[in-house]
């Protein structure tokens, strides 16, 4: 699982943990980490964070980087 640095207007930069890929989904930007044997977002994939599309102004993927940190759960 890889995790991604969200950078935001704020200049907040919350580090979301193990999740596999993200999507928009309406005015939101959606964490998942995907379901069951599958390498796609599907109805068994959850949801770990999401933030609001218009917040967010960039997403940096790294893979295993941060596995000494404190995973977050983050809904705005």
């Amino acid at each position: 699982m890889a995790s991604f640095t969200v950078q935001l207007c704020s200049h907040d930069t919350p580090i979301v943990i193990d999740c596999d890929a993200y999507a928009q989904e309406s005015t939101m930007l959606t964490f998942f980490q995907y379901g069951s044997n599958c390498t796609t977002i599907d109805s068994w994939s959850r949801r770990v964070a999401s933030f609001r599309t218009a917040d967010v102004t960039s997403v940096i993927r790294a893979e295993d980087a941060y596995r000494d940190e404190v995973p977050v759960l983050v809904a705005c």
